[in-house]
């Protein structure tokens, strides 16, 4: 782990928040060398941090082992010069186990993932988190979607948590943010970082902007780096121009492919990997991969996306 908090390396990110895609041989294996490549080229590329074994890295789908190996693969490939934040997950005590592990391969931080399957109520769920942070030295983003929806005063809660510096939020409901943010910077006196998680999070990220949430995730940024690279600069220099002519030529068509199959949020960014010459490999079941007219769209609107950047010059 770094010396300077992550907290601090994240709160004004040079560039995108790179989720990579897990990669997998021929028969299914993990192929480290080409994650390596894979996690080294985003870095490369601009990538303000890793967040290794996320959602788009297939948490779901890793054992223990494979997961530990895939962190501590992500970190040597990272060379420390951004943070590696690694997915953590499931109910309390196997989230505490993945903790650990990433502790151990190196990571900079956790992802901490909602609980399997269960709807608990908010005194249960902050004592998930609480209990997830306290098991390492590793501070905690706790990621708000689907079983795991916080109060605003259960947020608060969770910001007065030594080890927990933020909240990612799937969900999508400005209001629930609004209110939390004002919340938390009313409650809580020390910073408390905010993300917008959801699925190719730039189609929504003007709308978070406006809340005062800058930070967000990138999935496409596996695949065409360039362009998610020139949206995140517009962003940050106010080029709404440009903002505006990647999210119409580009990102509301890759959101409108995406909806047409379930898990296409993963599935569609490893075929994009792939076209980039990086065979990292199907995904996984239950995830299926996307059929072969959807895969040719995704060319063609990757090509488009390239022709935007090209108008730039």
């Amino acid at each position: 782990m770094t010396p300077a908090p992550l907290a601090a390396r994240l709160s004004i990110p040079s560039g995108p928040l790179f989720f990579p895609v897990t990669a997998y041989g021929p028969g299914g294996d993990l192929d480290l060398d080409v994650y390596r490549a894979h996690v080294r080229r985003g870095v490369d590329a601009g990538a303000a941090a890793v967040f290794a074994c996320c959602g788009t890295g297939e948490f779901h789908a890793l054992t223990p082992e494979e997961y530990e190996r895939c962190v501590r693969a992500a970190v040597e490939a990272a060379e420390g010069r951004v943070p590696v934040v690694a997915g953590a997950g499931y109910g309390t005590a196997l989230a505490v186990r993945y903790a650990r592990l990433a502790e151990a391969a190196g990571a900079d931080g956790l992802l901490a993932m909602p609980p399997y399957l269960v709807v608990a109520g908010q005194e249960g769920l902050v004592r998930h988190y609480r209990e997830v942070a306290a098991a390492t030295a590793l501070p905690v983003i706790v990621y708000q979607r689907d079983n795991a929806v916080f109060t605003p005063p259960a947020v608060v809660e969770l910001a007065r948590t030594d080890g927990i510096i933020g909240l990612k939020d799937g969900l999508g409901d400005l209001d629930l943010m609004q209110r939390t943010v004002s919340a938390v910077r009313t409650e809580v006196p020390a910073e408390f970082l905010y993300f917008n998680g959801l699925p190719t999070a730039e189609q929504t990220q003007l709308a978070y902007r406006g809340l005062g949430i800058t930070l967000y995730s990138s999935a496409v940024f596996c695949f065409v780096p360039r362009i998610a690279l020139a949206f995140h600069t517009a962003l940050r220099t106010g080029d709404d121009a440009t903002a505006h002519r990647l999210l119409d030529g580009f990102y509301r068509p890759f959101v409108e492919l995406r909806a047409q199959g379930r898990g296409y949020a993963v599935a569609l960014v490893k075929a994009g990997v792939r076209m980039t010459g990086l065979d990292v490999g199907e995904v996984r079941p239950p995830l299926h991969e996307p059929t072969e007219e959807h895969v040719k769209q995704l060319a063609h609107l990757i090509e488009r996306g390239h022709a935007l950047l090209e108008g730039d010059r």
